[in-house]
């Protein structure tokens, strides 16, 4: 597959199943929303990945359903931060190797403590991004939780 992104070998690697799906994009529709539409799942099946920044912790990622917003106060608690903030989009690259839009929690250039909100395990398909604009990977939230080492939580409001 010409498609293979950091975020699929580390699946590859751990022998997770998962998919790729392509779609249209373009800057004027980065958001979650519009990537559901494109690959036809449901808004609930779409999680998007934020990057932000602990106080105790440091960069910390949190992946959210992308109908939701990030609730910052519960993400503080369960990541053993007083407060937590979005690290600034022009940080983000350097960070995980990664661009808005195509921001993956699989396969960044650290691993950073990864939280997932709950509502994925009540799944049985999420959507990521694989890493890139326009390549998105399907596979089953119990397999990212996993391979990522991920802590699940309510995370949104």
């Amino acid at each position: 597959m010409s498609n293979k992104t950091n975020a699929c070998r580390l699946l590859d690697k751990h022998k997770v199943p998962y998919t790729v799906h392509e779609y249209e994009w373009d800057e004027e529709h980065l958001n979650a929303k519009h990537v559901a539409q494109q690959v036809d799942l449901q808004v609930e099946q779409v999680f998007k990945t934020l990057v932000l920044r602990g106080d105790k912790t440091g960069v910390i990622m949190a992946c959210i359903p992308a109908h939701k917003e990030l609730h910052l106060k519960l993400l503080a608690a369960v990541s053993k931060n007083k407060k937590v903030e979005m690290v600034p989009m022009k940080e983000i690259l350097e960070l995980t190797g990664y661009i808005r839009g195509g921001c993956s929690p699989l396969g960044t250039k650290k691993n950073y403590p990864l939280f997932i909100d709950e509502s994925a395990l009540s799944l049985q398909l999420i959507s990521i991004s694989a890493g890139k604009r326009g390549l998105q990977i399907f596979l089953n939230p119990a397999d990212l939780i996993k391979v990522s080492k991920a802590t699940s939580a309510s995370l949104t409001m």
